[in-house]
């Protein structure tokens, strides 16, 4: 018998010998005490029987690197990250939200520069947006955004660099990260995760 069952079948129990205290006993206290039992039970019993979805982390994609030739895969693969791994979209939108909690990327790959892209991304808070949605002065975002080549996000610098390159693709503008570059970053902590500890 499974969990489940056996705290159901307890769950019934329980409904029961509340019945049964409003059925045969007279004391107004111990029926208020059997009537409680059973609404709780009742609650148990129907909170048991909602499916259960295992929460689980986001799985880790690999990327095979001797596939990508273009600015355009390198774009599509950040896109990837943008919604998977890098968790971009639980704050930031692409285009408008009402309830934005951080600044819509829509076009930012137009505005900014990669370099800045990358200054974002890994030092967000050495340059703070402001929300001019609302009337009067502008306010702060109500979400700080982590440093996500960090825990827990930690993406490499490769990943990054897709990221960015997604950002100016989707903007419509010409796509400033390199295949190479890339490639190199993600050779970079090959060797590093493969070097043995104080070499």
């Amino acid at each position: 018998m499974s969990e489940v069952a056996f705290l159901q079948l307890l769950s019934l129990g329980v409904v029961g010998v509340g019945i049964v205290i409003l059925l045969f006993i007279r004391a107004l206290f111990v029926r208020v005490v059997g009537f409680v039992v059973i609404v709780l039970a009742a609650f148990t019993l129907i909170s048991l029987g909602v499916p259960q979805v295992p929460s689980l982390p986001p799985a880790v994609e690999q990327f095979d690197l001797a596939k990508i030739k273009t600015p355009t895969d390198l774009a599509a693969i950040g896109q990837k990250i943008f919604f998977s791994k890098g968790q971009c979209s639980l704050c930031h939108s692409i285009g408008p939200r009402a309830a934005a909690r951080c600044p819509d990327l829509k076009g930012v790959g137009a505005k900014l520069t990669r370099e800045f892209l990358f200054e974002s991304l890994t030092d967000p808070q050495a340059y703070i947006s402001l929300d001019y949605r609302h009337e009067g002065l502008p306010k702060q975002y109500p979400a700080h955004m982590p440093a996500i080549h960090r825990n827990p996000i930690a993406l490499t610098k490769g990943e990054i660099l897709t990221v960015i390159a997604f950002l100016q693709h989707m903007s419509g503008e010409p796509v400033g990260v390199k295949v190479q570059e890339v490639m190199d970053a993600s050779e970079a902590v090959e060797v590093a995760s493969v070097s043995p500890a104080g070499s």
